[in-house]
């Protein structure tokens, strides 16, 4: 035991040496637009800490009016308070939002289309990640509620601001482990069968696939989407599992900051000439591979449909 112990504390101590070549190879890839955006508008849902934050903080940093859409509005100013005082620029709002609520995000879409006659980036950010099995406020499985129809209903309410200021776009966060999730159309509230890691991965696949059935139904609106993985990040994300807890801790050296988390949704948010590849997926600033079921065209549309029928809404 004291054998593998030194070996395990000696392989550590290596890894910390070289980690700054490791976190570099590890930061991936880096939003370089330079556009500047005074006069536009933007929504961040859980941009009160992590990636949210920081993306938040490099809108403002380029001009724009920045909406911080978050369920603990303390934790939303506090923040706020902060990226103001960093950037100079006034104009970074806050607004509570509960996506596990759809009477929250009603309210929310509601007191937003009554203050802003324009909106120009949705960014789809906030998540929860391997939670105890629960249900939301209108008993979705926290998962599906929070991740995929929290973010569905949002986008549906907003929809006809960001079509009325195109060219405007829809960042969805996803992630890399959507290629072991599955839409379970037999199960979706995970009612007969529950695992909470693969309920993660079953709403970043579900986040995909909306992307991608969007972006066909707005062809032609001046509006397009895109999915992100934004990498393996630290954040407050991973609360609820004490083994990433752990992990994170270990490796936190060869973990991307919350800013270099934050640089693919910059980039589908502000790169120019992106437009072709709406409905596709990025990760480290590029367009990258997605698993099978996250290109079923038929599974998207389905998704679509039921999500619809779950949340009482009709989008054409």
């Amino acid at each position: 035991m004291l054998v593998v112990l030194g070996l395990l504390t000696s392989f550590l101590s290596f890894l910390y040496v070289i980690a700054p070549s490791i976190r570099k190879f590890f930061a991936g890839g880096v939003c370089r637009s330079n556009v500047q955006l005074p006069g536009k508008v933007v929504v961040i849902t859980g941009a009160n800490t992590g990636i949210g934050k920081e993306t938040a903080r490099e809108l403002a940093r380029r001009g724009a009016r920045v909406y911080i859409a978050c369920r603990d509005v303390l934790k939303g100013e506090s923040a706020a308070s902060e990226i103001r005082a960093d950037t100079k620029n006034s104009q970074v709002l806050v607004r509570k939002l509960d996506l596990s609520d759809t009477k929250s995000i009603r309210a929310f879409a509601e007191g937003f289309l009554a203050e802003e006659k324009q909106l120009h980036i949705l960014i789809n950010n906030a998540g929860v990640m391997m939670c105890p099995y629960s249900k939301t406020a209108d008993g979705f499985e926290t998962h599906l509620g929070v991740n995929h129809l929290g973010h569905f209903l949002l986008t549906h309410l907003l929809l006809e601001r960001l079509k009325e200021s195109a060219p405007s776009r829809v960042v969805n966060l996803s992630s890399v482990v959507h290629h072991a999730g599955k839409i379970r159309f037999h199960d979706l509230q995970g009612e007969k069968r529950y695992s909470r890691g693969f309920a993660y991965c079953h709403s970043k696949l579900a986040n995909v696939l909306f992307t991608r059935e969007l972006a066909r139904r707005l062809q032609g609106t001046g509006v397009t989407t895109y999915a992100v993985h934004p990498g393996v990040v630290s954040s407050e994300l991973i609360r609820h599992s004490f083994l990433l807890c752990l992990l994170w801790r270990i490796f936190s050296p060869f973990v991307k900051s919350a800013r270099e988390g934050a640089q693919t949704s910059l980039h589908c948010a502000l790169a120019e000439g992106l437009e072709p590849l709406s409905g596709k997926y990025f990760s480290d600033c590029k367009r990258t591979w997605v698993s099978p079921r996250a290109r079923d065209n038929e599974t998207a549309e389905r998704l679509w449909n039921v999500s619809c029928e779950l949340l009482g809404i009709q989008w054409e």
